[in-house]
């Protein structure tokens, strides 16, 4: 028998998740939140590291979860040099790396450096897979009509792979003999992919503004005018990221990015949050149908992924307009912590070899 217990740590802005897995069961779950007053303590994100990683021991031991007893550690991904899809082993190279880029605000690096330092202490190995900074373009795809400016590969790549081996295997096929638009609705942003037999050869870069305004993200917005703003004296620089990354998008329009009262608005009735989500809605199915002409119009299957989608409203005025292009699947969840906890089962189950960060 294969060893089962599997530790996951994802963290996110204001908290950390851990969950427990035996085996493809979810045994334990706890969001850790932290307080404003305990973030603004530290400087910059990596010097969190001990603090969010004695509040993992400490809630591991205060339910009774032996932590020597866990088999494998698997974290969140960070941002760090471009890599293929695949695990990696948390190696001190891509320490050092995860740290350079927690500089740049980036939390989810704090999930590879606190699970290291405790797979270290238990003397295990810790891991991670599909990290945001997967790199599968074709060549065409990094062209951005400047060569000052490449375009990158940064998406949601774990929730993209995740829920597209989920529906290869539920058509008793393999992901790598599909062509796939795969959508992904996160608490922030928006990612739309076009896969090619196991490969992700374009997709927008959701992080820093590309492809469908989100919860928060503002989307492609027109050059000129977003130049003239940076230059308008109204904002620095990093007001200016804060803006397109942070404050766009639903948070922009609606003044708010909570999820619960977003979706309050649209069930009373608000003029304004209807329209801002259909066209949002809008938006991705534009994108979608560029990813169809990616594909060369060959498309197995269109991957509908994120909460959002449990809103039939939003769901509807996707549908209609590119339901015609292939069959549609659906899966209106987050599950990223199933992705994370099933990608370390193949690593348990060798069905899939850990690759090397270099």
């Amino acid at each position: 028998m294969y060893p089962k217990k599997i530790l996951v740590i994802y963290p996110e802005e204001k908290s950390t998740y851990i969950a427990v897995y035996h085996g493809s069961e979810m045994t334990f779950l706890k969001n850790i939140k932290h307080t404003d007053v305990e973030l603004d303590a530290f400087k910059e994100i990596k010097d969190q590291l001990t603090f969010r990683k004695k509040a993992i021991l400490e809630v591991l031991l205060e339910n009774d979860i032996d932590i020597k007893k866990v088999d494998l550690l698997m974290s969140r991904s960070g941002m760090m040099k471009p890599v293929k899809s695949g695990i990696y082993e948390i190696n001190e190279l891509m320490i050092k790396d995860l740290i350079e880029g927690s500089k740049s605000d980036h939390h989810i690096n704090l999930g590879g450096l606190v699970s290291k330092e405790i797979a270290d202490d238990l003397g295990i190995k810790a891991y991670m897979a599909d990290p945001v900074v997967v790199d599968e373009f074709d060549e065409v795809a990094r062209v951005s009509g400047h060569p000052l400016i490449e375009r990158k590969s940064r998406f949601h790549a774990l929730s993209h792979k995740h829920f597209a081996r989920k529906y290869a295997k539920s058509i008793s096929k393999q992901y790598e003999d599909l062509n796939l638009i795969v959508v992904y609705v996160g608490t922030k942003g928006i990612s739309i992919g076009a896969h090619k037999k196991g490969k992700v050869i374009d997709v927008n870069q959701s992080y820093d503004g590309d492809g469908p305004f989100g919860i928060t993200r503002a989307g492609s917005l027109p050059t000129g005018d977003l130049i003239r703003l940076c230059f308008s004296g109204k904002y620095n620089e990093s007001e200016m990221l804060d803006l397109v990354q942070r404050g766009g998008g639903y948070a922009a329009y609606l003044g708010t990015s909570n999820l619960s009262e977003i979706d309050q608005r649209l069930m009373s009735g608000d003029d304004t949050a209807i329209f801002i989500s259909y066209a949002c809605a809008y938006q991705v199915a534009k994108e979608i149908g560029g990813m169809y002409a990616v594909l060369d119009a060959k498309v197995d299957a269109i991957i509908l992924s994120g909460n959002i989608f449990n809103s039939e409203r939003f769901l509807e005025n996707v549908t209609r307009r590119v339901g015609k292009i292939a069959p549609i699947a659906l899966y209106p969840s987050k599950n990223d912590f199933e992705a994370i906890a099933m990608n370390g089962l193949r690593l348990l189950k060798e069905e899939i070899v850990a690759q090397e960060y270099k």
